[in-house]
């Protein structure tokens, strides 16, 4: 079997307008929350840096911080899935 290569013109390879005004991948709510989100996984890792125990093993370090954060990670998941309901 011998490679037969396409028969392209010029038209094929004509210029796509993408000036037209596309949306958005996701609605205004989406965005808000997922800046939320990018809050909550901040706040969980300055709660993290906040510890006084040495190199980080107290309850801030080891508990609070970690869970503060993957409840932001969660949110943010929350967030780029939700759907208003129309």
């Amino acid at each position: 079997m011998e490679y037969k290569k396409p028969d392209l013109t010029k038209q094929d390879f004509k210029k796509v307008d993408n000036s037209q005004n596309l949306p958005f991948a996701f609605e205004k709510i989406n965005y808000i929350m997922m800046i939320g989100g990018v809050v909550i996984i901040t706040l969980g890792f300055t709660i993290m840096a906040m510890e006084d125990a040495q190199h980080g093993f107290g309850f801030l370090g080891l508990t609070l911080g970690p869970i503060v954060t993957f409840l932001g990670f969660m949110f943010e998941i929350f967030a780029i899935l939700y759907k208003k309901k129309k």
